[in-house]
């Protein structure tokens, strides 16, 4: 009997500054992966500016495209969807990949999947390549990822990135509830603004990662900070004023900041609360097992600390390889491909939607 043939899917990524496009089979082999990274060119504005984020996704979008099917030595005929990110995020960038998928897929005649992004990075988790897949246009580490259980078994994922931290029970491959989410900056948002605060630049969470390296996590005593009546929610403003005002003081009175301790009890702080609150969200919605995704997973501190905690509460712990936890174009085929099989299609009238929620 032959093999059954397998779902080959497209993924196109372009909500922030990272235009990628990726070929992937079934939602979990990754085929070919090909990004290219705009962060040499946002460092100059210590940030991402939409404007110039939109003009470089014009520029490199289509070879990007092409690349990720020549990498992977396939044609148009071999693809059975397109899956492109349509929401949350930069309402140009998104306009970009968003058009380029709906005109691929009406030349083609193939069917065309819209994907939610937060979507996209919890199905990075089920992702698995060879070493060799991936065209990338930054220095990322390989790590191999945690096989994705035969029957599927309800877990809980903490996403955290530059403009997302949610604590989401994924109950299916495409069936998701929001356990706990922040009140006001993301986690990568805070990173970003403490890195600046330090000089450190941009992009600020591997900044300060790196910089936390050398310092003492328990010198400075930041606030871990709770919401009312919700165990499960975040607020990271505080502890971004906390630093703020710790360096002002330390100006104001001459008196000499350690930067790395400073970045090490920031980080420390952070993700003390991101692991407390996750795995108290799954052992009180009685899942076994913790993931990670987004780009704050990439954190070494966090990858290492939540692993340590939930094994330590019985639970087991999986993350994707860090080339999947930042933007790329994989994680939008694996969560299109779900979508798919499904029988979800999206029509030439799908748009941007820049404050998408999870689950629509």
């Amino acid at each position: 009997m032959d093999e059954r043939k397998k779902t080959i899917i497209l993924g196109i990524e372009t909500s922030c500054d990272e235009t990628a496009a990726a070929v992937v089979a079934d939602g979990r082999e990754v085929i070919s992966n090909v990004i290219y990274t705009q962060i040499p060119t946002h460092t100059l504005y210590g940030g991402v500016v939409p404007e110039i984020a939109s003009r470089e996704h014009v520029l490199k979008i289509n070879q990007v495209i092409k690349k990720a099917l020549e990498d992977a030595k396939m044609t148009w005929d071999d693809i059975d969807a397109v899956a492109v990110t349509y929401g949350p995020g930069l309402v140009g960038p998104l306009l970009i990949g968003v058009s380029t998928a709906k005109a691929l897929a009406y030349a083609k005649g193939i069917p065309l999947v819209g994907v939610n992004h937060i979507e996209g990075h919890i199905s990075a988790n089920y992702l698995v390549d060879s070493e060799s897949i991936g065209t990338v246009l930054s220095d990322s580490p390989s790590e191999q990822v945690s096989e994705e259980p035969s029957q599927f078994e309800p877990y809980m994922c903490l996403v955290a990135s530059g403009g997302h931290s949610h604590i989401v029970r994924v109950d299916d491959y495409t069936k998701y509830t929001i356990i706990g989410r922040t009140h006001d900056d993301a986690a990568g948002e805070a990173f970003d603004k403490v890195a600046r605060a330090l000089g450190l630049g941009y992009p600020g969470g591997p900044k300060v990662d790196k910089l936390a390296r050398e310092g003492n996590p328990g010198a400075i005593s930041f606030p871990r900070a709770t919401v009312g009546d919700s165990p499960y929610d975040f607020s990271f403003s505080g502890i971004k004023s906390a630093v703020l005002n710790y360096l002002n003081g330390a100006e104001m009175k001459g008196q000499e900041v350690n930067k790395a301790d400073v970045a090490a009890s920031f980080q420390q702080a952070v993700v003390d609360v991101l692991c407390d609150h996750t795995i108290k969200a799954a052992i009180d919605n009685n899942v076994k097992s913790v993931a990670l995704a987004g780009g704050v997973a990439a954190n070494s501190l966090l990858r290492d600390t939540m692993k340590e905690r939930a094994e330590a509460s019985g639970l087991t712990f999986r993350c994707p390889k860090l080339i999947y936890c930042t933007d790329n174009g994989a994680m939008i085929a694996a969560a299109g491909y779900h979508e798919f099989v499904e029988g979800r299609r999206a029509d030439l009238y799908l748009n941007a939607i820049p404050n998408l929620k999870i689950g629509m």
